[in-house]
């Protein structure tokens, strides 16, 4: 790999004229200024971060901050990584990614050591101490995800709202009147994750605005524990007929594995929608219908925020994806009403 001496032997100069034109802190002559342009072409020169520091320069390297966390679920977490990864270098920037569990330690001493030129934070909590962070340090930066407090804040996310009442309308349009939500399990809300909170705000509120029966269940560990919440769901709604699984795809695939055991047909006995879903549901038997959650997309955003900021001024502001939806056949019809009194799946609750 060349270095800076050899950019001074190539263009007939000394390294610190080699300095001087890259870092711009010093004059040098047009004439002089292209023979070093050139060596530095034709060598495929790129000056290292602790040079570029020193010569008060970009570095071309964002932070990432991307904690994994004992219940992170890691295909998910590891799309987005790789979807900013992807989005920085197509603007010639490397990613220096920070994982630990301490969350300002990290972006707190890359900030001080200038190593990097801006910061992206990923899986942001609903008080987020990273979220404050970014006040405090003198770098650009953008949040995927939205806390509580956006104040002064770049942020940028698929809106899970939407996304919740997008899942009622469109079963209330084929006739659903009683729907349940299979949600993620308690410990993500608990730490305060901020999507899963949006998301099942929005599904209460549409549910209340469609004026339809609802219910949400979050399950255990394991398939006991999705067994467990379906159980929930059918002695809440004895007459279900549409489920919104706003989980991770291990929890989608229990659920319908536990659907099919009780002998329940999608759609035709019950109608099945895969909601902020970043995997492919067009594998699961039977296909599922889906609002997808597409890391390229906040993630791309993300990064274009972030250059953004880096050529001019940017104003703090909240960016929502709106969702979108894709059939796949697992939303039919609401079936017939049943007797009043009478369960729609008879036999099935408490099945074990």
């Amino acid at each position: 790999m060349a270095n800076i001496h050899d950019v001074a032997k190539a263009a007939g100069v000394s390294i610190s004229t080699v300095s001087y034109a890259l870092s711009g802190k010093r004059s040098i002559g047009e004439q002089t200024r292209q023979r070093i342009a050139e060596a530095v072409r034709e060598l495929g020169y790129r000056p290292n971060a602790g040079a570029r520091m020193l010569a008060g320069t970009t570095t071309h390297i964002f932070a990432l901050s991307a904690p994994f966390r004992p219940d992170t679920y890691a295909p998910a977490h590891m799309a987005f990584v790789l979807a900013v990864a992807q989005a920085a270098r197509r603007f010639d920037y490397d990613v220096l990614l920070l994982t630990e569990d301490e969350a300002t330690g990290g972006l707190q001493r890359v900030a001080a050591s200038r190593l990097v030129d801006g910061v992206i934070v990923l899986d942001v909590a609903r008080n987020d101490e990273r979220a404050h962070l970014m006040h405090d340090i003198d770098l650009p930066a953008t949040v995927i995800g939205i806390p509580d407090n956006t104040e002064g804040l770049l942020c940028v996310d698929l809106d899970f709202r939407k996304a919740a009442e997008l899942s009622v309308a469109r079963l209330a349009d084929r006739g659903h009147r009683s729907i349940g939500m299979l949600g993620h399990p308690p410990r993500i809300y608990e730490r305060g994750s901020n999507f899963p909170h949006r998301f099942r705000a929005g599904f209460e509120e549409a549910a209340a605005e469609q004026k339809v029966k609802s219910a949400i269940a979050l399950p255990g560990h394991g398939p006991a524990g999705v067994r467990d919440a379906l159980d929930e769901l059918f002695e809440k709604l004895p007459n279900m007929t549409a489920l919104v699984m706003n989980c991770e795809e291990p929890i989608q695939t229990s659920a319908l594995d536990e659907l099919d055991d009780r002998g329940i047909s999608v759609p035709e006995d019950l109608s099945v929608i895969s909601a902020c879903s970043s995997f492919d549901t067009s594998r699961f038997s039977p296909p599922l219908d889906v609002i997808p959650l597409i890391a390229e997309e906040s993630c791309n955003r993300g990064v274009e925020l972030l250059v953004e900021q880096l050529e001019g001024e940017v104003a703090p502001h909240v960016e929502l994806i709106p969702p979108r939806y894709e059939s796949r056949g697992s939303v039919g019809d609401a079936p017939l009403p049943v007797k009043p009194g009478a369960s729609r799946h008879p036999g099935q609750r408490g099945r074990r």
